[in-house]
């Protein structure tokens, strides 16, 4: 008998079975004796638990009943008369004698070792008798509740300790909530999130907690919480966000049966010396994948900073994963933004070794189909490991890199046979039949089970027909191995299908992504909606794709068998064309959504998007799929879905964006389509702050479209090389380019254009200090973009007028500018933008005389800048975090940043921002006595200020003199 009170009153027999309690008076009674530790609890005390101070007269026998039906429930098998050993008289109570989970608990929660304390935790389920509502203000309740506080106090302070603070943030929090005038606790919260990197949420609670008890108690932190709060004011703060611990393994598999031996050398091998690399190999089916997961969470505690996880679709029907894509989605998932990821693979490979340097992680590849398309994915540092799935042996891994391979073989007789009567909850000599129909390979053999559970007939109808060995498939691999025999498992459901769901299946195949839904399917079809969504769910029923839309790599291998067997090629390519277009214009519908006078409406019988939110959201989902079409190869729809795509990916999507350009300049077969092309990439560069390559892509650009004799190309071009000198602080030519793209615009009556010349011309002159004017040029923008309701645009004139604003002294109005501009970024989605307006207030705040809001907000905007890969917006966030430390006294930490902030700024060649540095550096040399440092960078600054005719230089000259 398991009986649980840490959380509802539960119990389950030894088979599982849970037993019914009965009414809430007899669990009470029954959940107040297990709280007592095995202990004896005298009559008065229970009825005074669960009556209170008015009982009525038969509390006694009432209590008798109830203990009379717990002991039958609990002793089924108990003699008549025989004494009870589970609930026994103790005095003129009763005591519990069942070991609950409390007492598990209690045993646990004295141990040393983190992970023995977090399995003591695991075991609540809610308050202890959550569902008697009545005793929780009960002594005992509540004196079991600070034993979980207890420990989970232990836990927390081991965790901070380990270094895995991370992973202790969950239950911190919550138990953070349920104490929210606790200061130890919240001391221990702020010390956790400090820990993990994640300073914000530190002040956060550190500003929460001290708001409450002034407002509730009256009264300030007290020492415990001061002293957690200075270790984070004076911590030496990251020049970016802290680095994230990728989580990316797939669920575990639900009822993993067998494979012992496998799993205990996968244990031994990954916990060897050097970087241990395990490659499972076999045939397809037998369980390679679920092995690997499976394996992988076993020992997932081994590597704290992270797991990385990438199906590299080898023996997909579509083109497997290459290393260089592969790479960028783990450099991404490890925090490295999208502007520093270089286009070269060996680039790549050693960003990501250098990534994974000293850090525990474990890098799951699945599915590879080459040593040569994962030789650049492994790491290289002793501290991690690596597991790899195959189809092929790899012998190169295994004789150049040392990798240990276990050679996975069909399931023992004994452990398919097992499985199937897991899966399907019965067993009759049909089992042993039916898991040698299926080979004992695990895929086919949950196949049959979730058939045969589906199914109303007996298992034996199922057996007889899967006696026709000519159906089956008769390999999977190269080797002529007979024992793959997952085809027959396939066919009986394919078989079964209408004609109609049939031949979505095989069409499904051919989609190049990875998922399709009722609209894909439709244009797939070339059918109605709702035919789409019922064959969608025949198929789902018949276990041919998931209830997602998704297909396991081998069925689709099936369904393209099946396409090329039953399908002409015109047929085939008439398919892609459907879903091709159907994309596009889904694609264009998004953009219509968010940019509606500049895009086109595709039409209604494309699915709704009712707002920009759900806009967005069809984006970002089906950007993957979106990458793989732009992969195909196709170029006509490669360089359109480029075009369509660029304003989507230029907010923050930059990684995507060369990804996407780039294969749209490989599909270019005509000037035009390669001159949109450099012009997108080169656009994406300058985000980045890779000036020199940005001006050379969108030279060449700027050449192929005046051979095109392209004046809108041709302005678009100069816009962004004016942009480019900008950057490098190169003012006369970059008015030159815009005042050329600015008449060109204006003769072709492109109002979007002049929109973007204006609001660089007013960044051009307010960094030369000609304040009137860059207000003329940026008011304008701001007129044109209210009349043609071009709200990204607005949102950008607004937030540089308050630069003007602010260079000009004006600081209400710059405020005013920079909270107009940030609430549309926020409605937009705009991270770059919500970035740049935070790092402005923040800089309006030091002058305010608040300087820790300042200090948020900067911290704030550097974690934006780095999710999207802005280096310009990161180098201003830098020097205004700078300048706000020095304004709340902290000198020494105000230096490092100006220090990183210059480092920066000379790397991307930005000079105002290197000037800048360089007069905080001053600044901060002075306060400390070092006056010739102080000078240094004062003449450094003075330098850079005169060759940028910047107004500022005056203020650096009075300094030195």
């Amino acid at each position: 008998m398991r009986i649980q009170v840490l959380g509802p009153v539960r119990a389950w027999r030894d088979n599982g079975d849970q037993v019914d309690l009965g009414p809430v008076g007899q669990r009470a009674v029954l959940g107040l004796l297990a709280l007592n530790g095995g202990q004896g609890m005298s009559r008065a005390d229970l009825i005074d638990a669960v009556w209170g101070q008015r009982p009525p007269a038969s509390a006694v026998n009432i209590l008798q009943t109830r203990v009379k039906h717990l002991r039958r429930l609990l002793e089924p098998d108990r003699p008549p008369r025989a004494g009870s050993i589970a609930l026994p008289r103790a005095g003129d109570g009763y005591a519990l004698r069942i070991t609950t989970d409390l007492t598990r608990f209690r045993k646990l929660a004295t141990a040393s070792d983190a992970h023995v304390l977090k399995q003591a935790l695991d075991l609540w389920h809610g308050p202890p008798l959550a569902d008697i509502p009545t005793l929780a203000d009960h002594p005992a309740v509540l004196a079991v509740s600070k034993e979980r506080q207890a420990a989970i106090a232990r836990y927390g302070e081991m965790m901070i300790s380990l270094g895995s603070a991370a992973e202790a943030l969950s239950v911190l929090e919550e138990v953070a909530t349920e104490q929210p005038l606790d200061e130890a606790v919240q001391a221990r919260l702020i010390r956790a999130y400090q820990a993990a990197g994640r300073r914000a949420q530190a002040f956060e609670v550190f500003h929460a907690i001290r708001r409450r008890l002034a407002d509730e108690l009256g009264v300030v932190p007290g020492p415990e919480l001061t002293a957690a709060h200075e270790d984070v004011l004076h911590e030496d703060i990251p020049v970016t966000a802290s680095r994230p611990v990728p989580n990316q393994l797939p669920a575990d598999v639900p009822g993993f049966t067998g494979r012992g031996t496998e799993l205990s050398e996968m244990d031994d091998r990954l916990a060897g010396p050097g970087m241990p690399i395990c490659v499972i190999s076999g045939t397809a089916g037998v369980g390679k994948t679920a092995l690997a997961i499976h394996s992988a969470h076993r020992i997932r505690k081994r590597f704290p900073d992270g797991q990385l996880y990438v199906d590299l679709q080898g023996y997909s029907p579509g083109r497997p994963v290459t290393a260089l894509d592969a790479l960028g989605r783990f450099l991404n998932a490890l925090g490295v933004p999208g502007a520093e990821v270089s286009l070269d693979v060996a680039d790549r490979a050693s960003r990501f070794r250098t990534e994974l340097a000293g850090r525990r992680m474990l890098v799951v590849l699945d599915n590879a189909n080459s040593v040569e398309q994962i030789r650049p994915l492994l790491p290289g540092t002793e501290s991690c490991a690596v597991i790899v799935t195959s189809r092929d042996s790899l012998a190169g891994l295994v004789a150049l890199h040392g990798a240990h391979r276990l050679d996975l073989d069909l399931l023992p007789a004994a452990e398919a046979q097992q499985l199937l009567r897991d899966l399907i909850g019965a067993d009759s000599e049909s089992i042993v039949v039916l898991a040698e129909q299926c080979a004992r390979l695990p895929l086919a053999l949950r196949v049959a089970a979730e058939l045969a559970i589906s199914r109303s007939g007996p298992l034996h109808e199922l057996v007889r027909e899967l006696v026709d060995q000519q159906r089956r498939l008769e390999i999977l691999d190269a080797g002529g191995d007979d024992r793959a025999a997952v085809r027959a498992v396939f066919s009986r459901s394919y078989e079964h299908l209408p004609v109609d769901s049939a031949r979505a299946f095989r069409l499904i195949g051919i989609h190049p992504g990875a998922r399709v839904d009722p609209y894909v399917l439709a244009a797939l079809t070339d059918a109605s909606l709702d035919d789409a969504r019922r064959t969608l769910d025949q198929l789902a029923r018949a276990h041919l794709t998931q209830p997602d839309g998704s297909t396991h790599d081998l069925l689709k291998a099936y369904a393209v068998q099946l396409a090329d067997q039953e399908d002409s090629p015109d047929e085939r390519k008439a398919a892609l064309v459907r879903v091709f277009d159907y994309y596009l214009a889904a694609s264009m519908a998004a953009m219509h959504v968010l940019h509606p006078k500049h895009h086109d409406d595709p039409g209604p019988h494309i699915r709704p998007l009712s707002d920009a939110e759900a806009a967005r959201e069809w984006l970002d989902t089906e950007l993957p799929t979106l990458i793989a079409l732009s992969a195909y190869g196709w170029p006509s729809y490669t360089t359109k879905l480029a075009t369509t795509l660029q304003r989507y990916l230029d907010g923050g999507r930059y990684a995507e964006a060369l990804v996407i350009h780039g294969h749209a300049l490989k599909a270019a077969d005509n000037p035009t389509d390669r001159a949109h092309a450099l012009t997108n990439l080169g656009t994406v560069l300058w985000r980045a702050a890779r000036y020199s390559d940005s001006a050379d892509h969108l030279t060449q650009a700027l050449e192929l479209y005046r051979q095109q004799k392209d004046l809108s190309g041709q302005a678009r071009v100069l816009t962004n090389l004016g942009v480019v000198e900008e950057r490098l602080s190169r003012y006369e030519q970059a008015e030159d380019h815009q005042r050329r793209a600015l008449a060109i615009y204006h003769e072709l009556g492109d109002q979007l254009g002049e929109v973007q010349t204006h609001v660089s011309l007013g960044i051009i002159d307010e960094r030369r200090g000609k304040f009137s004017s860059a207000a003329e040029h940026l008011s304008a923008a701001l007129e044109l973009c209210r009349t043609i309701g071009y709200t990204s645009g607005e949102a950008y004139a607004l937030l540089n007028l308050g630069y003007v604003d602010k260079r000009m002294e004006h600081y209400t109005a710059a405020r005013e500018h920079f909270s107009q501009a940030m609430d549309l970024f926020k409605q937009l989605g705009e991270r770059r933008g919500e970035a740049y307006a935070l790092t402005n207030l923040g800089e309006l705040d030091v002058r305010r005389n608040q300087p820790q809001l300042a200090i948020d907000r900067h911290l704030a905007a550097i974690a934006l800048f780095g999710e999207v890969g802005e280096q310009r917006g990161l180098v201003t966030a830098l020097n205004g975090l700078g300048e706000a430390l020095f304004a709340a006294g902290r000198n020494i930490d105000a230096r490092a940043r100006y220090t990183a902030a210059l480092s920066l700024a000379v790397e991307t060649g930005d000079e105002d921002e290197e000037a800048r540095a360089h007069n905080g550096l001053a600044h901060t040399y002075r306060q400390a006595g070092d006056t010739a440092q102080a000078r240094d960078h004062w003449e450094k600054a003075l330098e850079l200020y005169t060759k940028l005719d910047d107004p500022q230089a005056e203020n650096v000259r009075a300094q030195l003199s």
